[in-house]
C-alpha cells in the first residue's frame, strides 16, 4: 500500500513538472527568439509540447522519454529555432536517465543523445557551427553529472540503510542468544544437579530420589516455558504464550524453589519498597541473580547463597553472595556468564563487579538506574 502510493505520487509529480515545463516552453520560446535575433515559427511550438509532455512518464521509462526529447529538441534546432526552454525539458530527460539507470547505461544513452543534439551545429536551417559544440555539450554533460551524483547518494543511503538494519538484526540475535544461554544455562545446571541428587539416592532412599525427579520435572517446564518466552520476539507470527510471564524480579520464588530442590539454600534479603520495575531493569536484575547462581550451582562446591535487593528512588542494586569455595568460574575459562551479565548493566548504564568476597566464598553485585516517579 505504502509502495503504491509513493508511486502514485511520483508519477503525480512527473506530471506537474511537465505542466510547468509546458507553460515555460509555451510562454519562453518567443522572448528567447527575440534575445537571440531569430525567430520562433508555429513549428517551434508543437515540438515544445511534445517534449514537454515526454516528461511526464520519465521515470516510468526513462530511456523512452530520452529518445523522444532528444528527437524533438534536435529537430527545433535543425529548422533554426533559437536556443530556449525546449532544452529545460532535454536537461530533465538526460538526468533522468542519469539517475535511474545504471552507470554505465546511461553514459551510453546520453552519448548518443549528445551526438544526435549535435546534428544541428553542422546541418539546418542556419547551423552555429563549431561554436555551438560547448553549449550543445553543456546540455547534456551537466546533467548527466547531477544525476549521476544523485543516484550515488541514494545507493550510499540506501547501502547505510541496510547496514544499520543488519547491525539492529545482529544486535537482536545477540540479544535473544544471551538469554537463552542464561536460561538453558541455569535450567541445566539445576536439572543437573538435581538428577545426581536422584541417582546418589534411588538405591538407599527411594522416596527422595522420587523428590528430586519431581523437582526435574517442574525445572525442566519451568525453563521451556521461560524459553518459549523469550523466544517469541523472533516468532513474531505465533501469538505469546500468556500462561508464562516475562522473567524479572517477581519470579526469585520460583528460583529459590527451584534452587533448594538442586541442593542450594537462598536466602532472600530485601531494602527499600518493592515496586515495578521497567521491563529491562527488571529483567537485567533478575539474569544477573540467576546467572550469579547458576555459577554457584556449578562452580562453588556444597554453599549457600544469599541475594540482597536494595530499592531506592532513582535505582535498585542486586547482590549475590554465597559461601562456597570462592572462585565462581576458572581462573583460566572466565566463560559467558560474568561477561554477558556485565554486558546487560552497563547497556543500561549501570554498574558490575565481581569477584571473591571478604568473608569468603564470591560475590556479584550490579546497580541498575531507574527513573523516579513522581
Amino acid at each position: 500500500m505504502d509502495r503504491e502510493r509513493g508511486d502514485r505520487g511520483r508519477r503525480i509529480l512527473d506530471g506537474l513538472v511537465a505542466l510547468a515545463l509546458l507553460g515555460i516552453g509555451l510562454a519562453g520560446t518567443a522572448p528567447a527568439g527575440l534575445n537571440q535575433g531569430v525567430e520562433a515559427g508555429p513549428a517551434a511550438y508543437p515540438l515544445v509540447v511534445v517534449a514537454a509532455l515526454a516528461v511526464a512518464v520519465r521515470r516510468r521509462w526513462p530511456l523512452a522519454t530520452l529518445a523522444v526529447v532528444t528527437a524533438a529538441s534536435t529537430a527545433y534546432l535543425v529548422l533554426g529555432y533559437p536556443y530556449g526552454p525546449i532544452l529545460l525539458s532535454f536537461f530533465v530527460a538526460v538526468y533522468t536517465v542519469a539517475a535511474y539507470r545504471p552507470v554505465r547505461d546511461a553514459a551510453v544513452a546520453n552519448g548518443v543523445a549528445l551526438l544526435v543534439l549535435l546534428a544541428h551545429v553542422f546541418v539546418g536551417v542556419r547551423p552555429p557551427g563549431l561554436v555551438g559544440l560547448m553549449p550543445a555539450a553543456a546540455w547534456v554533460v551537466v546533467p548527466f553529472a547531477v544525476g549521476v551524483t544523485v543516484r550515488l547518494g541514494r545507493e550510499n543511503a540506501a547501502r547505510s540503510r541496510t547496514d544499520e538494519a543488519r547491525r539492529l538484526a545482529d544486535a537482536e540475535r545477540l540479544r535473544v542468544a544471551r538469554e537463552v544461554h542464561d536460561v538453558v544455562g541455569h535450567g541445566l545446571a539445576a536439572i543437573h544437579l538435581q538428577a545426581e541428587i536422584a541417582l546418589h539416592l534411588l538405591a538407599r532412599k527411594p522416596e527422595q530420589a522420587e523428590a528430586a525427579l519431581t523437582a526435574i520435572s517442574r525445572t525442566s517446564k519451568e525453563a521451556l516455558d521461560e524459553l518459549r518466552v523469550t523466544l517469541t520476539v523472533v516468532r513474531r507470527d505465533e501469538a505469546t504464550d500468556e500462561r508464562a510471564p516475562a522473567p524479572g524480579l517477581a519470579q526469585l520464588p520460583q528460583l529459590r524453589e527451584r534452587l533448594a530442590g538442586a541442593g542450594l539454600p537462598v536466602t532472600v534479603e530485601v531494602a527499600g519498597s518493592p515496586r515495578p520495575l521497567p521491563v529491562a531493569v527488571d529483567l537485567a536484575a533478575y539474569r544477573v541473580v540467576q546467572e550469579a547462581l547458576t555459577n554457584v550451582l556449578r562452580h562453588a562446591g556444597p554453599a549457600t547463597a544469599t541475594i540482597r535487593l536494595r530499592y531506592a528512588p532513582t535505582e535498585v542494586a542486586v547482590e549475590v553472595t554465597d559461601t562456597g569455595r570462592g572462585a565462581a568460574v576458572p581462573a583460566d575459562r572466565p566463560g559467558y556468564g560474568l561477561a554477558g551479565m556485565r554486558e546487560r548493566v552497563t547497556a543500561l548504564g549501570g554498574s558490575f563487579a565481581a569477584g571473591p568476597a571478604s568473608a569468603g566464598g564470591f560475590r556479584v553485585s550490579a546497580t541498575l538506574p531507574v527513573e523516579e516517579v513522581t
